[in-house]
């Protein structure tokens, strides 16, 4: 029953967690982006005049989600490509 086990190599692992590790990315950076999104129109809907102040805490944030984003890709593609 088990016996596929046997036949797994650290390079198979290497490229399942890669695998698992991006998806996570996308998946974590999909997340936060939105709560940042939906979190900016609720303040904006309550205070109109702070618009521009809001969407420029939004931009900044959503940037930040995102250099970490492909911080963590880069690191699933060398953990890849290591083997």
């Amino acid at each position: 029953m088990l016996a596929f086990l046997g036949e797994i190599t650290n390079s198979g692992l290497a490229y399942l967690s890669a695998g698992i590790g991006a998806g996570l990315v996308v998946i974590g950076a999909g997340v936060g982006i939105g709560h940042i999104g939906s979190h900016a129109v609720d303040g904006i809907a309550r205070q109109p005049e702070a618009t521009a102040k809001i969407q420029t805490a939004m931009i900044i944030s959503a940037a930040l989600i995102e250099g970490v984003a492909l911080l963590c890709s880069v690191i699933c593609l060398l953990l890849y490509l290591k083997v």
